[in-house]
């Protein structure tokens, strides 16, 4: 391989057997200013792009060996955001077509001139600026494997998948339980290069410490009591895609050591083996507690955490994404109601969408998805209206604490919220306040608007 003076931010790999096409295409591409290296076989080729990500592969058809029709369609299945342009010297409708079929930009015939090969070679970036554009669009829309939103703040971690999805490099989420650390680790794997490979995700919590270790790593047969049988472990399932750890901060001690290892070396020991296993894996971590106070503290091994932490994506609580509420209660509702098959949709009152933007989701997106199955399953009719919700939802009208009021001023407004949620039915609203419906008139007295409620 042969690396020319970089001058542009595109990268091409030309392929060819020829020395003198090879050398004649870099030059006039270089003069034009692009980054270009060049390979002389498919097998070769293939190796190149497997390990550094090119914009561009410009490939001859006929070569020894392999052909120019497996790079391009090994390209197409591996790699979405590179573009394909064939040139051959044996020009046939066959190849032709099958090149185009297999996502090949363009088809040049030798020889051609420099400037039909600057005109293919630019629409094939126009073409892959165009595809760029529209991934963006799409991940900004709002729904990126799952993860529902639009606000400041889950935009945020969209651009965070988007930056390290093509990378190997490793990371850490962070977020409270019900963020969605999960949705977030998948949609890096599946924007990345190795989307068709295994995502294999881990919930350390969920394991107990002492079988941690061979469920991570296998072990072979007679490695102890029970084990009639040599079984992999999921880094092995997981070899060549992501492995997913979750709950990291459970781990022990020890169990910190191994993962150390695996992410230093590239390798593990199967439980009751003497000889190390290699392994090509990108680890995901997340946990929903502050690790630096564990390493504080000696829970957690310093430089574990560090080897982790190469990136940090803060997951931010739904209470924090207030313009995202709606568009979730939107999303959840349409699901379970085609889901359930006799549901219509329905339509939530304002008074319904007050409480439920106004109330603390201490669960999370995943209480907001419960909240909608259990309503869609449990409300009759096709409104939903506040006194549908749950009792610590209906009287989030208004949450936002406010100091520069008096207590009294406090009661009062408290007083309203409940009326309203119950419709202003006295009897109930007395028994949710814990006071007698005497209490409650004589309260009400002194409330404006009160002549309404009467």
């Amino acid at each position: 391989m042969k690396k020319q003076n970089n001058k542009k931010s595109e990268k091409i790999l030309v392929v060819d057997d020829s020395p003198e096409t090879l050398e004649l295409i870099k030059r006039n591409l270089d003069n034009k200013g692009y980054f270009v290296f060049t390979s002389s076989n498919v097998s070769d080729a293939i190796s190149f792009v497997n390990a550094t990500p090119v914009d561009l592969v410009v490939t001859d058809l006929r070569m020894p060996q392999a052909n120019g029709i497996q790079l391009v369609k090994h390209i197409r299945e591996n790699y979405k955001n590179t573009e394909v342009l064939v040139i051959t010297g044996y020009p046939s409708v066959e190849s032709a077509i099958e090149s185009i079929k297999l996502g090949a930009e363009e088809y040049l015939i030798k020889p051609f001139t420099d400037e039909e090969l600057f005109i293919a070679v630019q629409k094939a970036f126009n073409k892959l600026n165009a595809s760029k554009t529209t991934q963006r669009q799409t991940l900004f829309q709002g729904n990126i494997y799952g993860i529902i939103g639009e606000s400041k703040a889950i935009c945020t971690v969209f651009n965070a998948i988007e930056k390290i999805a093509s990378t190997n490099v490793t990371a850490l989420i962070t977020g409270e339980s019900g963020t969605g650390k999960e949705l977030v680790a998948r949609a890096i794997h599946y924007r990345s290069n190795q989307a068709a490979a295994p995502f294999v995700a881990v919930n350390c919590a969920a394991i107990p410490n002492e079988l941690l270790e061979s469920e991570l790593f296998g072990y072979i047969k007679g490695a102890f009591t029970g084990a009639n049988e040599t079984r992999a472990g999921f880094f092995q399932t997981a070899n060549g895609g992501t492995i997913f750890l979750d709950e990291i901060s459970n781990t022990s001690l020890s169990m910190q050591a191994k993962l150390l290892r695996v992410l230093q070396e590239k390798e593990f020991y199967m439980v009751g083996d003497k000889k190390t296993i290699k392994v090509n894996v990108r680890i995901i971590a997340a946990t929903n507690v502050d690790l630096l106070n564990f390493v504080k503290k000696g829970n957690f091994r310093e430089d574990l955490y560090y080897r982790l932490n190469v990136v940090n994506i803060q997951i931010p609580p739904l209470r924090e994404r207030e313009k995202d509420v709606f568009l979730l209660i939107n999303f959840f509702a349409n699901k379970y109601a085609k889901e359930i098959g006799n549901k219509t949709i329905p339509l939530f009152t304002d008074r319904a969408l007050e409480a439920l933007k106004n109330y603390y989701w201490h669960g999370n997106v995943r209480e907001l998805q419960n909240l909608m199955y259990h309503l869609i399953i449990m409300t009759e009719g096709n409104t939903i209206d506040i006194t549908d919700l749950p009792p610590a939802m209906r009287y989030c009208i208004q949450n936002t604490p406010t100091f520069n009021k008096t207590l009294k001023e406090m009661e009062k407004e408290y007083i309203l919220n409940v009326l309203t949620s119950v419709k202003n039915n006295k009897t109930e609203a007395s028994n949710i306040l814990g006071i007698d419906r005497k209490t409650l008139r004589e309260k009400l007295k002194d409330l404006p608007f009160s002549e309404s409620i009467e």
